[in-house]
């Protein structure tokens, strides 16, 4: 529904007065088309991380090679001589000493999966970005932007390489503060990307003015990526498979052990009472703040024509609020983790939809044309 409404934001402002579209209109539709082609493989590419993670999955292939890598194990002795690799290090010796070829294959795919993603990815935006501007559709000023995110693609590579490195010294788990590092980065490569498509729509809008409910729509969004990267933490530590209850914790409002690490800081990242306490409240802190809004939008004039973008915020606030109390009470099945995480994403998406929306809203004389139109 998102995308739909989002592509028919595209068809409304791409047409000229004669309703045909110009050179210009066309190129600017291909760049959007490829950049929220890029989001989606972005999105993906979060959603199966989240998936890696769960499985156990994301130390099974202790080597990187950026490129002889793109080519899996093909022959027994390639896969045995993989297999030989994992058996050296922690995950193996410490955690799965019963492993069996099999069972080692099943998460090196996974892993491997990931990767081929993150490498089609690239691709995905360099070749197009490299066409686009020999033939001189990308318009100047964007071009620094979006050489921006490329690099920050790579590096987000190297600090993906980084986080697998501190899971393979001595303890088999990858480091909290690496894993958020790395999941923020794809969910900024993201945000920005699909801000940057937005901004493409808005050249063409005509008059707009700004909302007074601009600054709540802001406000959402930065709490909805706190509330990510607190998710984060959770995720390191594995905090979801302890005080699996709600809405209490050990029997308590506050569970017991919060704040029993010196310095008091710590406990925001490295203790689990503290990580899971604050995650479960800065959520809920979240949906309310979104009900809030979407109270006061849905009472805006300005606002109406926008309605059903204000509908699937809160819906998506409702389901996202839904799967987190579910995969805390189930602990963590695989699945509702993975869809928890994707929905996040897509939450985030929403937000920044609507703040595109109140930054950018036509002028009273533009919805009354709207207004004679649709009667």
């Amino acid at each position: 529904m998102l995308t739909m409404m989002f592509f028919n934001r595209v068809m409304s402002v791409d047409r000229d007065g004669n309703g045909r579209s110009s050179d210009r209109v066309r190129a600017r539709r291909l760049v959007l088309t490829w950049l929220v082609s890029c989001c989606v493989l972005i999105f993906l590419m979060v959603v199966l991380g989240g998936v890696t993670r769960l499985t156990g999955s994301g130390l099974s292939m202790v080597n990187w090679k950026p490129l002889s890598g793109v080519i899996p194990p093909l022959s027994a002795l390639a896969w045995q001589q993989e297999f030989e690799n994992y058996q050296g290090s922690p995950q193996f010796q410490q955690v799965n000493t019963n492993m069996t070829l099999a069972r080692f294959q099943v998460i090196f795919y996974f892993e491997y999966a990931h990767r081929l993603l993150g490498r089609i990815i690239g691709l995905a935006f360099i070749v197009p970005f490299l066409l686009l501007w020999w033939r001189r559709m990308i318009h100047p000023p964007l071009v620094p932007r979006l050489l921006l995110v490329f690099i920050l693609g790579g590096m987000q590579g190297l600090l993906g390489w980084y986080m697998v490195q501190s899971g393979l010294v001595d303890v088999p788990r990858v480091s909290p503060y690496r894993l958020t590092a790395h999941l923020i980065v794809a969910v900024a490569i993201y945000a920005y990307l699909f801000w940057t498509a937005l901004g493409l729509l808005s050249e063409r809008s005509g008059h707009s003015t700004v909302s007074p409910l601009s600054r709540g729509a802001i406000g959402i969004t930065v709490m909805i990526v706190v509330t990510i990267l607190s998710g984060g933490f959770v995720a390191g530590l594995k905090a979801g498979h302890a005080f699996n209850t709600f809405p209490l914790m050990g029997g308590q409002w506050i569970p017991p052990g919060y704040g029993i690490a010196e310095p008091f800081w710590i406990n925001f990242f490295e203790t689990i009472p503290a990580v899971q306490f604050n995650q479960r409240w800065l959520a809920i802190t979240t949906f309310v703040l979104v009900i809030m809004f979407v109270l006061r939008a849905w009472r805006d004039d300005a606002l109406r024509i926008y309605r059903a973008a204000v509908g699937v915020l809160v819906m998506l606030a409702v389901i996202q609020v839904s799967l987190g109390i579910s995969t805390l009470l189930l602990h963590v099945p695989v699945v509702l983790a993975a869809a928890h995480q994707g929905v996040a994403l897509v939450l985030l998406t929403a937000a920044l939809y609507l703040v595109f929306i109140t930054r950018h809203l036509p002028s009273a004389e533009s919805r009354s044309n709207v207004a004679r139109h649709h009667r």
